[in-house]
């Protein structure tokens, strides 16, 4: 609803005005004519409906109080809309796509989880191993896939965790303290401030973070990728071993990158295609793994991945962590430490993608109270604490998708008839994921620990070139470059940035996130890499806040965009500047990320988390209706699901 201010009586709006609506009670038609104590009022007919300077609700009459703190509320309604999908959530996932998604996933985690470990292995004086990192992988996995809000995140060991291990690591062993208690008290700090932030409703502040500070993000990781497999091939020595290892980590990333590449691309048949792209990383470190064993290569001595006992820890210790053995001044040294961990969470775990039609509701507050759960419980353990893994997480999502082949509308002339492939849906289920963690619990087993010990470094060295290589190739930074580097003659001038008439502004926006990569990754290489969540955090309120006061509003809306679709973030209240859409299509105001109004309608019930007709949960599926445009770099994602909506809002009635 929105108004314009007229007197200091003012008149609520009908929030429904469809001629079919059913008929209300005489108490509420008289409602509709008292006073509102806000100072919104009905526009003349035909004028446009703009909404007045008043931020309370005229339909809830409530005047939304920051300093009140409504504990639980994100994570009560996060469990509210998420509740009604979770039995279709385990039948949604008789799909085939579940089973190459599955094994896709499995090699996908567990190949960069056995990398990084070589890494904290080699820097931590064998304190992480395999197992340890097996171990996380499998809780983050179970526990997400059983009881989160979004069981399509895969959960495991991510690069920065891994540099955060063991630069803690150098910072407090060579001051006699005890390591694993240590870090198991990191984890328990760690844990408690997850909770306070998930119970006082804190994701909300995640409508602030977009493709900006994402994107530099992900530059970040792939350097970070990068860096670990030169890292790797660096500790092989001179020898021929060395050359060897270097030879083979980059077939492994050409196969394992044109691997991809076919996937996407018009070779081959449709089937063929899907085949290459689902299982070419795995088969191609099989094939690598017994490929230097071929001739003259097999008396070369190469370095494998170190492995343990079955199910025991690397180091001589039990699973359980004594925390209390431990200096008293450790206990409150361990705090910044785990303020640094909890801000590295709250942003890399939430990060979301736009390009993906999901259609289940997403709960950010409570994904972020079992986070906490496990990070707790990993420093218990003695294992890296598991974290949302990028890009495993888009890939896992990528490879549900169910697409279609349908006519290019694009095509004019000889060329019509052409035919593109298109997303028709994502398979929404929690089987692929505890299917995944699984089998990586099975991966600790004696059998398969020594067929693991069988794969050379330069495999896991080509392994981690080819997810950086991926990382870079659709992060937005590449893409805005790649732009300026094109003739500009010879762009396409569909090209969303080519609608930004100072060409200099994509070159300062670029310039700037580039300083902020630089920033983030030059502190990881010195002892003070901990602190780079902060860094990673202060680009929120820089893009904010500063970037606007230089760039123009229309030129941001093209060089930047949210970081998922208006109805992801219905749990934290929207994405920010489209406060007004999310309102309107949920039928009815928000605050804090829920719908205050009570309309009936479709979308007003998605997003309060009730159901409608047609659901295999046992009782009515929700119909939503999403429209919502992203740009960014050399991307434009236009995506549109309908399932029947009727327009309740007046000011979409205006509109229409």
């Amino acid at each position: 609803m929105t108004s314009q201010p007229s007197s200091s009586n003012t008149y609520t709006l009908p929030t429904t005005l469809h001629p079919q609506s059913p008929s209300r009670s005489w108490k509420h038609r008289l409602n509709i004519l008292k006073p509102s104590a806000s100072n919104d009022v009905p526009t003349q007919s035909g004028s446009p409906l703009t909404r007045g300077p008043t931020n309370g609700s005229a339909k809830s009459k409530y005047v939304p109080q920051w300093w009140k703190v409504r504990l639980f509320r994100g994570m009560i309604n996060d469990l509210r809309r998420r509740a009604p999908f979770y039995w279709s959530d385990w039948t949604d996932a008789w799909d085939y796509r579940v089973v190459p998604a599955t094994v896709y996933m499995y090699f996908a985690n567990i190949l960069p989880a056995l990398a990084f470990s070589l890494d904290m292995f080699t820097k931590t004086n064998m304190s992480y191993g395999v197992n340890e990192v097996l171990l996380a992988s499998v809780l983050g996995s179970v526990v997400f896939a059983l009881f989160s809000a979004q069981p399509l995140v895969i959960v495991g060991v991510t690069g920065p965790i891994t540099v955060f291990n063991y630069t803690v690591y150098d910072i407090m062993v060579p001051t006699g303290t005890n390591y694993f208690a240590f870090m198991a008290l990191v984890g328990l700090w760690s844990l408690a401030m997850h909770w306070v932030l998930a119970i006082t409703n804190s994701c909300n502040a995640l409508k602030y973070v977009t493709r900006f500070s994402c994107d530099i993000f992900g530059f970040y990781v792939a350097f970070i990728y990068l860096q670990k497999g030169i890292q790797v091939l660096t500790r092989q020595g001179s020898n021929e071993g060395f050359y060897l290892s270097i030879m083979v980590s980059l077939l492994v990333l050409v196969v394992g990158y044109m691997c991809g590449v076919i996937g996407s691309s018009p070779l081959f048949q449709h089937y063929v295609r899907v085949f290459i792209k689902d299982y070419g990383t795995p088969l191609t470190v099989i094939f690598f793994t017994g490929f230097v064993h071929i001739g003259k290569m097999a008396d070369i001595s190469l370095e494998t991945l170190p492995t343990s006992k079955a199910f025991f820890p690397t180091s001589d210790r039990g699973w359980f962590v004594h925390f209390w053995d431990i200096r008293v001044s450790d206990v409150f040294i361990a705090i910044p430490f785990a303020i640094l961990l909890t801000i590295l969470f709250y942003f890399d775990h939430n990060a979301q993608g736009t390009e993906f039609p999901l259609r289940k509701p997403a709960g950010f507050h409570w994904d972020l109270f079992l986070l906490g759960l496990t990070t707790g419980v990993a420093g218990l353990l003695g294992i890296p604490a598991p974290n949302g893994l990028i890009p495993q997480a888009p890939f896992h999502t990528d490879s549900l998708c169910v697409s279609k082949v349908v006519s290019d509308p694009d095509e004019e002339g000889a060329n019509k008839g052409h035919v593109v492939t298109k997303v028709d849906h994502v398979v929404e289920q929690r089987v692929s994921n505890l299917a995944q963690g699984l089998l990586t619990l099975g991966t600790m087993t004696g059998p398969l620990l020594v067929v693991i010990h069988l794969i050379p470094q330069g495999v896991l060295a080509g392994l981690f070139f080819v997810m950086g290589v991926q990382a870079l190739e659709g992060n937005g930074i590449t893409l805005k470059i790649l732009f300026l580097c094109k003739d500009s003659t010879l762009t396409p001038a569909s090209e969303p940035l080519k609608r930004i008439q100072r060409r200099k502004a994509i070159w300062v926006f670029v310039a700037i996130q580039l300083i902020g990569f630089g920033a983030t990754f030059a502190i990881t290489q010195t002892i003070a890499a901990v602190g780079f969540p902060v860094i990673i955090l202060l680009l929120v309120p820089v893009r904010t806040f500063l970037l606007p006061r230089w760039f123009r509003d229309e030129e941001l809306r093209v060089l930047d965009a949210p970081t998922a679709s208006p109805f992801t973030m219905v749990s934290v209240g929207g994405n920010y500047g489209e406060s007004d859409s999310a309102e309107e299509s949920a039928g009815g105001e928000t605050e804090g990320g829920v719908v205050v109004g009570k309309e009936d309608g479709d979308v007003g019930r998605a997003e309060r988390g009730e159901v409608s007709e047609g659901s295999s949960s046992g009782g009515r599926r929700v119909k939503r209706r999403e429209s919502w445009r992203g740009e960014r770099g050399g991307e434009s994602i236009e995506m549109e699901a309908r399932t029947g909506m009727n327009r309740r809002s007046a000011s979409r009635q205006s509109k229409d």
